[in-house]
């Protein structure tokens, strides 16, 4: 506040009673009125800070609502997301199921066919054995050779006879296409046996076909293993079984 009593005794010194008086009022009108300025571009500033404080808050507000709804979408997309990995995990289940349902029926079309060229071939045996290894042939079955450990092998072509005057067996594998890890399981079949017998034995694979490479493996690898294809066994048996 102005003080106009201090104003209108330093007034007094130069000008009259009167005329300091009306100074006095005037002055301290003018010194008001300026305080009132002040206030009033302060007071405006501060309504403009608020009046930009409350348009952040709208946007705040906005955002927080837009981040709201991006969130409910985000976790609707979750939830699509998770109902499609159940899904594909069913799928996926049900494809193992099926795959293992194939592998088992190509198992046993592979183990009819094996069956189906052994029944056919099984009669030629004695002649095929006799010519192409010189051994007289007195059994000639499907068999399964049990050890004493309690496991066993199944021989699609058992043929057991003798040559030289000493025992031979004389074991065939037959597949419609023998693989490499056929030739590999049945090289460690024919150790077994041999220490099973304690006696010669001599072991053959019989297929329709052979890939190049199972060739190659078996005259590499295993030599000591003969392979025919299926018509060569009516050829050495000769036409007289």
């Amino acid at each position: 506040m102005a003080n106009t009593f201090k104003i209108y005794e330093d007034l007094q010194d130069s000008f009259s009673e009167q005329q300091a008086r009306a100074l006095t009022k005037i002055i301290s009108q003018v010194i008001i009125d300026e305080s009132n300025i002040v206030t009033k571009v302060e007071f405006n500033r501060l309504e403009h800070i608020v009046g930009e404080l409350a348009e952040a808050q709208k946007r705040t507000e906005a955002r927080v609502g837009e981040l709201a709804e991006a969130q409910k979408r985000t976790e609707a997309k979750v939830g699509e997301l998770a109902e499609a990995q159940k899904k594909t995990e069913e799928t996926v289940r049900k494809l193992v199921i099926d795959m293992a349902d194939v592998k088992k029926q190509l198992g046993g079309l592979s183990m009819a066919v094996g069956y189906g060229i052994e029944d056919k071939y099984m009669p030629f045996m004695k002649k095929f054995a006799l010519n192409q290894y010189n051994a007289v042939i007195n059994k000639v079955e499907r068999k399964n050779v049990k050890y004493a450990n309690g496991a066993y092998d199944e021989i699609n072509l058992h043929l057991e006879g003798e040559r030289n005057g000493k025992k031979i067996y004389i074991i065939g594998e037959s597949k419609a296409q023998p693989g490499k890890k056929d030739v590999d399981k049945f090289d460690l079949m024919l150790k077994r046996l041999e220490k099973h017998f304690n006696a010669e034995v001599k072991g053959f694979m019989l297929g329709y076909i052979y890939a190049p490479e199972v060739e190659d493996y078996l005259i590499e690898k295993y030599p000591h293993i003969d392979f025919f294809k299926t018509y060569q066994i009516e050829e050495i048996a000769g036409t007289n079984k």
